[in-house]
């Protein structure tokens, strides 16, 4: 008889993501209030400190997920941003930093670039430059 081993520390096992679907229908007939996507997009937003919960996070997601992730992070608008690339390392799913009028895939992580604010509208995710005034809060604009 074989035994299990139990997961390092107090972690569970991520539970399955959603399957791929080819057909914007088949979510459409499943649910007629359903939203204009067929697949979940999962917005995540911190402060500059969210590094290490991020990659945690990315970690534990598994490379077959058809879930979109938009990760908004409080940025320097001073500098630019290594934030794509340090979730990379961590993450199973393709990561990009946000371009405007970018086009949202399952099973992709998209960064939203420093000095810049964020709005979703049809599976696009669109830049803005912020309000020159006033405090920034890239996460609640």
């Amino acid at each position: 008889m074989t035994r299990r081993s139990k997961p390092d520390g107090p972690h569970r096992k991520m539970p399955r993501c959603v399957p791929t679907t080819n057909s914007a229908e088949t979510a459409e007939e499943a649910s007629p209030e359903a939203s204009e996507s067929s697949f979940p997009i999962v917005g995540i937003g911190c402060s500059a400190g969210g590094l290490e919960a991020l990659e945690k996070f990315f970690n534990k997601v598994p490379a077959e997920c058809s879930v979109a992730f938009v990760v908004i992070q409080h940025l320097d608008p001073r500098h630019a941003s290594t934030l794509p690339e340090l979730i990379a390392r961590a993450a199973h799913l393709p990561v990009k930093e946000v371009k405007n009028r970018t086009e949202v895939r399952p099973g992709g992580i998209y960064v939203i670039p420093p000095n810049k604010e964020l709005s979703l509208l049809h599976d696009t995710l669109h830049l803005l430059d912020p309000a020159t005034h006033g405090l920034r809060l890239p996460v609640d604009f």
